[in-house]
């Protein structure tokens, strides 16, 4: 007799229940993704570049978000430092991806640091002037962060290149925070964020390098040369952000009950002895007090220069300041006017034409 139950006498007998057809489907998808992952970080990048734009917008109108780069910037820099120990220990494939993730998360505060800053150093620097080379390598520097390619493969892989990155944006970020969140003047902003870029360079050529230490220390000398020449040499090429020109004009005389200027002038007048008197407005955010001198240039060639006053921020027509002198124009096709901080950075510029 054979009962009814039972189970099959051998494994191999067993009749092989087959999955559902979504293996091949995930492997093809897979694939796919596989064979065009450079166009898809490409199509990224592009993504980046639009969502930089958008932050860009962002910067030009509110100054809060500085509080928040402050954290993205420690964040850059501490997982800089520790992912190189930390990765090892996870072991080779968790490290390759820990290591991904720590680049997606800093490429992105780049980005987001970079695209947010940059509006507020082109609005106080000055066209066609020394000050705009710094916002060309800012530009440059944002563009480089939404490459995800090159940031990825290049960039973060290269201790030399990912350390002077850093120390370049870092004084970008600390340059511009001083002066908007607390107050400290351009030109002691300027120092610490000097400062602040070489020792984050120092701290990534012991971190990355993987040098004999006296090769590491030579190196970071020869970087705090030349930080020495930078600080000494590098201050006109600055922009004085968040300081800007909202308005210059020219006239004969100045109205000091309503600060305007009386008789102005659209042209250079020509003459033995004309008195020019020039009023600026100067844009600044409260509760800062900078020193400013305006210098005035007849076809490019400095004549004068005033003493230097107090400007103070939070006026919404800006802070008014204003000084004459009288010059011979006889033979001069060109009158300029330069406002500078103490430090030696422009603020703005304005000038008059000769007359046709």
């Amino acid at each position: 007799m054979h009962s009814c139950g039972g189970s099959w006498p051998h494994d191999e007998q067993r009749p092989k229940m087959t999955p559902p057809e979504k293996a091949p489907a995930v492997h093809s998808i897979a694939a796919a993704l596989l064979r065009n992952q450079q166009r898809l970080w490409w199509l990224h990048s592009v993504y980046a570049l639009l969502f930089g734009i958008g932050v860009m917008w962002l910067g030009h109108r509110n100054f809060v978000f500085l509080r928040v780069t402050l954290l993205y910037v420690l964040f850059i820099w501490i997982t800089s430092l520790l992912l190189p120990r930390l990765a090892p220990k996870f072991g080779e494939r968790h490290g390759q991806w820990l290591h991904r993730v720590i680049h997606y998360f800093n490429r992105n505060f780049y980005q987001q640091i970079l695209f947010f800053i940059l509006p507020l150093y082109y609005s106080s620097a000055t066209v066609r002037s020394r000050n705009m080379v710094f916002v060309l390598l800012l530009a440059a520097s944002a563009l480089l962060s939404t490459l995800d390619l090159i940031y990825d493969r290049h960039l973060s892989t290269k201790w030399s290149w990912a350390a002077l990155f850093f120390a370049f944006n870092l004084f970008a970020c600390v340059n511009v925070m001083l002066p908007v969140l607390w107050w400290i003047s351009n030109l002691g902003a300027f120092y610490i964020g000097a400062a602040a870029s070489f020792l984050g360079f120092a701290t990534f050529c012991f971190r990355l390098s993987h040098l004999p230490l006296w090769k590491a220390r030579a190196v970071i000398t020869v970087g705090g040369v030349m930080l020495i020449f930078f600080v000494f040499s590098g201050r006109p090429y600055i922009p004085p952000v968040p300081l800007r020109i909202l308005s210059a004009a020219f006239g004969s005389d100045l109205d000091r009950t309503s600060l305007m200027i009386t008789n102005p002038f659209s042209a250079m007048p020509t003459g033995a002895s004309v008195r020019i008197v020039g009023l600026t407005s100067i844009d600044a955010p409260l509760g800062l007090r900078e020193q400013v001198s305006h210098q005035w240039y007849l076809d490019g060639r400095l004549v004068n220069s005033s003493p230097f006053y107090q400007v103070t921020g939070g006026r919404k027509e800006g802070f008014r300041l204003w000084t004459g002198h009288t010059f011979n124009l006889s033979s001069v096709h060109l009158v300029r006017l330069d406002v500078v901080t103490e430090g030696g950075q422009l603020i703005g510029r304005a000038s008059l034409p000769a007359m046709r």
